[in-house]
């Protein structure tokens, strides 16, 4: 799904309307008229309105228009639309309270390039910055919770970008669990089964302790949580398609 596709995010319609354009065949922008079935002249003069400035927010670049007008759990739809903006993070701490613990690694994957930042090398708030600078939607698992106000106060940075949660959004396929459980109910695979969060903490201490390849072990974790939420997201975004357009409907712009 496009953002194109979405009529939601115009004053006062919500679900029920949009839906029922789409059961009219009016499943894109382009197609819409004032004159159609169950939709009156204000409605339509808003729906029109939000076409306008939202063909001015795609040729410009800003998934926040449509980040600040769509339900919060209706962001996934800005995948498709924003996709070279996407930003997929994830960290690794030495615990789950950010006065007592840690970051040690972040990771980001954005445009099939991935990066990592190392506590103690180049983990920076100025590094962690400049990575982000690219980002117009970022993506993680369980990053509203955990990992967004962990960065944002351990180093004091601003990172109120669009987001997808994929922890909320896998919800609403009925995937539950943590992201590797999800990952095995979707068939995606893992080059390091038997590295998990308590096992990131002990590699973290022993490289402190000079224990030669624990870091690369740590990094390699790491950049697999991240690039593997490309896949998982997908699927999850192909599945909420197929719920909103079950007879096959062109959603496709």
């Amino acid at each position: 799904m496009y953002v194109e596709n979405c009529f939601l995010g115009a004053k006062s319609i919500g679900r029920t309307i949009e839906q029922r354009l789409w059961e009219q065949g009016i499943t894109h922008w382009e197609g819409f008229e004032p004159a159609c079935e169950g939709i009156g002249p204000t409605r339509a003069e808003r729906i029109e309105s939000f076409i306008e400035a939202g063909e001015r927010a795609l040729d410009n670049g800003r998934p926040e228009f449509f980040a600040q007008r769509f339900p919060s759990d209706c962001r996934w739809r800005l995948y498709e639309s924003f996709r070279e903006q996407a930003c997929f993070f994830d960290i690794e701490t030495t615990g789950l309270d950010h006065r007592t613990s840690v970051v040690t690694t972040v990771t980001l994957h954005q445009n099939g390039e991935t990066k990592t930042l190392v506590r103690g090398d180049n983990l920076t708030s100025e590094n962690l910055q400049a990575a982000f600078e690219a980002a117009g939607l970022l993506v993680t698992f369980n990053g509203a919770r955990f990992d967004i106000p962990f960065l944002e106060s351990s180093f004091d940075c601003s990172l109120d970008h669009p987001h997808i949660d994929l922890m909320p959004t896998a919800r609403k396929v009925g995937l539950s669990g943590g992201l590797s459980e999800v990952e095995q109910e979707l068939g995606i695979s893992r080059e390091l089964p038997d590295v998990d969060g308590r096992e990131a903490v002990r590699l973290w201490h022993e490289h402190e302790r000079g224990v030669d390849g624990a870091l690369e072990r740590l990094i390699d974790y790491n950049q697999e949580d991240t690039v593997n939420m490309v896949p998982v997201l997908e699927s999850i975004v192909e599945e909420l398609d197929n719920q909103l357009f079950p007879d096959g409907q062109e959603s496709r712009h």
